[in-house]
């Protein structure tokens, strides 16, 4: 049994859940930055990098650590956004040449693709579930708080 995976300091900070007694004192702090795209990303894979690494930046998550996990995310939604055209344009069923009526191979490959983003999505906190862990505005940038002065 592998037991729960770690949790960076980062994403506890996020949701509010941060101790110091239970820090890793020797975990790497990687500079926060976004990372140029992979050369081989597709044209829907790109657009989606673009979308969603201002985001991830915004909140302080993304490093030059995370861009193969990134890439591969979005060319995951790259394939997913490529075979739902397909799909969309030749259906989700075919006939074989023996007259049977089989699910269509765009099917397969855009489910896996779709099972393959959730897990990625997860990953970076990117789904209504855990987003729902994160506190909003801590891994933004923070100004000296008034009341500090006060013991609170």
């Amino acid at each position: 049994m592998a037991g729960r995976k770690k949790i960076p300091t980062k994403l506890h900070i996020l949701k509010g859940t941060d101790r110091a007694d239970r820090r890793n004192s020797s975990e790497p702090e990687p500079e926060a930055c976004i990372p140029d795209p992979p050369p081989h990303l597709s044209a829907e894979a790109l657009e989606e990098w673009g979308r969603i690494t201002v985001e991830l930046d915004r909140l302080g998550l993304l490093t030059e650590l995370d861009r193969t996990e990134l890439a591969m995310y979005c060319q995951a939604y790259g394939r997913w956004v490529k075979y739902e055209k397909i799909i969309a344009e030749k259906g989700e069923l075919y006939k074989t040449i023996n007259g049977n009526v089989q699910t269509s191979p765009a099917m397969w490959v855009a489910n896996k693709a779709m099972e393959q983003c959730h897990k990625f999505l997860t990953e970076f906190g990117m789904t209504p579930s855990s987003r729902a862990k994160v506190c909003a505005g801590e891994g933004k940038k923070k100004t000296a708080d008034p009341w500090s002065a006060f013991g609170g």
